[in-house]
């Protein structure tokens, strides 16, 4: 990682690290110099090719809550292959991947869990990943820092909602992101697909940085995206986490971020052509996911889908979907009149009453 090693962080008596996680710390902060060596080596080789590189096309955001429906979108929409998109290793080593991808795929297989801890979703280095990992690494602030050490306060929170960002953040922010695009782009000249739930809340940022971009916003039933994301950050403390993850306060910061995210949202839209922006429902996708792709793909222009997406998305139902199954989740009666209170408007705006 191109950050401080993390014995840095861990240096913090308050931080109270269990014993367990002290051998993954140190090997991370073994690992670190490593990692700056090849960033270097890899800036040095690649470096002026990458800043000289042009996007293939306007990229295309998904975005939503997490646990809506995203990864889902994104690995139906990667089957045409018209698209690019970061891979789990390329977010992993946003700094280095040119020089090192092919290694991992080929012999570092192990490194990964078949499954993904949260749900039933197949993990690998070569399938599609959130962007947003890779602006951790790079040193970018994100609210994924929580993940390291979910005991404290939630930090970069205003990366969510983009308040109180200063212009200089704010370039260093799009800068960082426009040059892991880039660098995408270099090595596969094809548009990028992308989707961060975190990208949700600066729709107009990512609208002002690439004019053209396209954005699928996923939706999805409150009462199973609320327990589905406190599970999600229950799992990837279990394998993720430095310290003993404290949960008093997790449900409230879930409705934070929701509320956070779908404020900033809603109120960036407009900053979008409407011709550029659709909205879907996870639900819908489930049912029917060549039609509701065949919509996505005539509303926002997205190219041939009878000839590209469409045979793909066919035998993926035929195959894969059949056995596909979501995580079921019960929501107390007094939860669910929390979340029709806190998260009322998107009950409404999106049909969930």
């Amino acid at each position: 990682m191109r950050t401080a090693p993390y014995w840095k962080l861990l240096r913090d008596g308050h931080f109270k690290i269990q014993p367990s996680r002290l051998a993954m710390a140190a090997i991370i902060s073994g690992i670190a110099p490593i990692n700056d060596l090849m960033a270097a080596g890899h800036r040095l080789v690649h470096g002026r090719r990458i800043d000289n590189t042009e996007l293939a096309g306007p990229p295309v955001f998904i975005v939503g809550h997490w646990r809506s429906g995203t990864t889902l979108l994104h690995e139906l929409m990667v089957l045409d292959d018209q698209w690019t998109f970061p891979t789990s290793f390329q977010c992993f080593a946003p700094h280095h991947f040119l020089f090192t991808e092919w290694q991992f795929n080929m012999f570092g297989s192990w490194l990964l869990p078949s499954k993904r801890p949260m749900d039933n979703m197949s993990a690998g280095w070569r399938l599609p990943q959130e962007d947003e990992f890779a602006l951790l690494v790079l040193g970018l602030p994100s609210p994924y820092r929580r993940m390291a050490f979910p005991g404290q306060a939630p930090p970069d929170m205003n990366y969510l909602d983009w308040t109180n960002i200063s212009p200089e953040e704010h370039r260093t922010w799009v800068n960082g992101l426009r040059g892991f695009l880039k660098a995408l782009t270099y090595k596969t000249p094809k548009p990028l697909v992308l989707k961060s739930p975190t990208h949700t809340g600066r729709i107009a940022v990512l609208a002002e940085a690439f004019p053209d971009a396209k954005f699928i916003h996923i939706t999805r039933d409150p009462r199973n995206i609320f327990p589905s994301t406190c599970r999600l950050w229950k799992s990837l403390d279990v394998s993720q986490c430095f310290q003993r993850p404290n949960y008093d306060h997790l449900e409230e910061y879930v409705l934070e971020c929701h509320e956070r995210m779908y404020r900033a949202f809603h109120a960036g839209r407009s900053a979008v052509a409407e011709d550029q922006i659709i909205d879907i429902r996870y639900e819908d996708l489930v049912a029917d996911p060549v039609a509701q792709l065949g919509h996505v793909y005539e509303k926002l222009n997205l190219g041939d889908f009878d000839g590209k997406l469409k045979p793909q998305l066919q035998d993926w139902v035929e195959s894969q979907h059949r056995s596909y199954r979501t995580n079921k989740h019960s929501l107390p009666a007094e939860q669910e009149a929390v979340l029709k209170e806190r998260w009322s408007e998107y009950f409404e705006r999106y049909g969930y009453l």
